[in-house]
């Protein structure tokens, strides 16, 4: 069963990635902005069937899902649900859809610049960056459809 991880920015500039163990969450989001309810909204439900699917092959829910969409709960907890997140990048893209950037390698977007401290706060050892620290990868792009 194919992995992903979905690269976030919230409205405070902190980006961080989710871990899902199914590329169904390309049936639901896209590179792009969202509400902050809209964004939860999508990914829990997208979580909760990554979920299931590996429930239906190995007979036992995936907890790293579950972690993901409370981690998600807990991230849009802290801003309106009127605000905007971005979903900078999700990895790996569906086939035939570009991308520029590494697996598990945390990244700014295209063109952004940085400065400042390099703080990092790590999440089951995928790095979250917050605004004004620095990394190697560049940012990446999908189109959205179905796997």
């Amino acid at each position: 069963m194919p992995e992903m991880t979905v690269q976030v920015r919230w409205p405070d500039g902190l980006l961080r990635q989710y871990y899902s163990p199914s590329l169904v969450l390309h049936d639901h989001l896209a590179p792009g902005t969202y509400r902050v309810d809209d964004f939860r909204s999508r990914a829990t439900t997208a979580l909760d069937e990554a979920s299931a699917r590996v429930r239906a092959k190995y007979g036992f829910a995936c907890t790293s899902a579950a972690a993901s969409a409370e981690e998600i709960a807990i991230d849009a907890g802290r801003h309106s649900d009127s605000a905007e997140v971005e979903v900078v990048s999700m990895y790996p893209p569906l086939p035939g859809a570009e991308v520029a950037s590494t697996r598990g390698v945390a990244s700014l977007r295209p063109g952004s610049t940085s400065s400042g401290g390099s703080e990092v706060a790590s999440t089951r050892g995928v790095a979250s960056l917050r605004p004004g620290s620095t990394s190697g990868g560049s940012g990446g792009t999908s189109s959205e459809g179905r796997s």
